[in-house]
C-alpha cells in the first residue's frame, strides 16, 4: 500500500511546501492538494515548488475539474511539470465541487468528464488527440507520463471510473462502503473489457494520531460535511434508497446547508448534523495500532493507496507516527539474512 498526504494550499505557500517535504521525509509517496482557486492559493504554482524541493514524491490535485480550467491548459501544466521534474505528477479529477459552486457554477456532465479525461490524458502523455474538430498535440512534449484518477460516489460516476479511469479516488474510509464501491468500479471495468486489477484504488480520509477521542472527532467533523455535499447530489438525483448504500446517505437527513467559506476546515460551523459515528467510520482516528488495523482492512479490499487529509491541529505528529510506525507496518518486510 502506498501512502499520500492531502494538503490545502493555505498561505503562506512555504508552509504547504514544508509539509510536503516532511511527508516525503516520513515515507509518503504522494502529495496531493485541494484545487479551488477562490478558497485557496493556486495549486499548480505550489506543485512546482514542491517538486523542486523534493526528490521522490508524486504530486497532483485532489481533485481538479473540467469546468474551471481549459482541458488543454491543464494537460499543458502536467506535461510541463513532467519535463521539468521527471514524470512525478498525477491528476485527480471529478465533476467539480467547491471550485465551481463558489462561482455559482455546477458540476459538469458525465459526458464532459469522460471527454476531459481523454483529452487531458492523451495530451499529457505526449500523444495527439481529437478535440473540437482538430488534431492537437504538444510539439514540445516528449515522453511525458500522466495517470488520471477519478473521484466518484454515485452510480454513473463509479461506472465511468471503471470504464476509463487509471485510478479510483474514494473520499471516505468506511470499510463497508469502500467494499461496495470498489466492487462497483471493478465490475464496470470488467464489463468494459478492462482488467480490474490494473486500476489503482485510493481511499482518502482525515488521519489523526491521538488519544482524545472527542477532540479528534471535532477536528475532523468537517469531512462528513464535505462528503455530504456529494451525497446530497446523489439523493437529489436517485432518491434516498437503492442507488448507493444507506450507510452513505442516511446521515445527511439533518443537513440544512453548507458554507463553502469554511470548506475543509476544522472550524466549519455547518457540520453539526454529522454524528460521531460517521466521523469514526469515515475517518481514521486514534492510536497507531487503530490506524494500522483499519488500513489492513482496506488493503484487504484491494486499496492500493491511503491518502490522509491533514486539516487539523496535529499535522507534524501524525506525519511522524505514520513514518515511524504505520507505514512500516504496512510495508513489505525483507530480512537481511535468512
Amino acid at each position: 500500500m502506498d501512502f499520500g498526504v492531502v494538503l490545502q494550499t493555505n498561505p503562506p505557500a512555504a508552509r504547504t511546501v514544508q509539509l510536503a517535504k516532511l511527508a516525503e521525509a516520513h515515507g509518503f509517496s504522494h502529495v496531493w492538494t485541494f484545487d479551488s482557486h477562490l478558497l485557496w492559493q493556486e495549486p499548480y504554482v505550489i506543485h512546482s515548488a514542491i517538486l523542486a524541493e523534493t526528490k521522490r514524491v508524486t504530486v497532483g490535485p485532489f481533485v481538479t475539474n473540467p469546468a474551471t480550467r481549459d482541458w488543454t491548459v491543464t494537460a499543458s501544466v502536467f506535461a510541463t511539470l513532467n519535463e521539468m521534474y521527471g514524470n512525478r505528477t498525477i491528476c485527480g479529477i471529478g465533476r467539480g465541487d467547491s471550485a465551481v459552486r463558489v462561482t455559482n457554477g455546477k458540476p459538469v456532465s458525465m459526458a464532459e468528464l469522460r471527454e476531459s479525461i481523454h483529452v487531458i490524458r492523451e495530451l499529457a502523455n505526449s500523444r495527439p488527440v481529437e478535440h473540437k474538430g482538430a488534431t492537437l498535440q504538444f510539439p514540445w512534449s516528449r515522453g511525458s507520463e500522466l495517470e488520471v484518477w477519478v473521484a466518484a460516489y454515485g452510480p454513473l460516476a463509479l461506472k465511468l471510473t471503471g470504464e476509463v479511469g487509471d485510478g479510483f479516488i474514494l473520499q471516505l474510509a468506511d470499510v463497508d462502503i469502500a467494499a461496495w464501491m470498489i466492487k462497483t468500479v471493478r465490475d464496470a471495468a470488467a464489463a468494459a473489457g478492462r482488467d480490474p486489477d490494473a486500476i489503482a484504488f485510493c481511499v482518502a480520509a482525515p488521519m489523526y494520531i491521538g488519544d482524545d477521542r472527542q477532540h479528534m472527532r471535532d477536528q475532523c467533523r468537517w469531512f462528513g460535511g464535505m462528503v455530504g455535499n456529494h451525497v446530497a447530489d446523489i439523493v437529489a438525483k436517485y432518491g434516498e434508497h437503492g442507488a448507493v448504500p444507506d450507510a452513505l446517505t442516511s446521515y445527511i437527513e439533518g443537513r440544512k446547508g453548507y458554507d463553502y467559506n469554511t470548506h475543509g476546515k476544522a472550524e466549519n460551523d455547518h457540520v453539526d448534523f454529522v454524528p460521531d459515528e460517521i466521523v469514526e467510520r469515515f475517518c481514521i482516528l486514534g492510536t497507531a495500532d487503530e490506524h494500522i488495523a483499519k488500513l489492513e482492512q482496506l488493503r484487504a479490499l484491494g486499496v492500493t493507496q491511503f491518502a490522509g487529509y491533514l486539516q487539523h491541529d496535529n499535522k507534524e505528529e501524525t506525519l511522524r507516527v505514520y513514518g515511524e510506525t504505520v507505514i512500516p507496518a504496512l510495508s513489505a518486510h525483507v530480512t537481511a539474512k535468512t
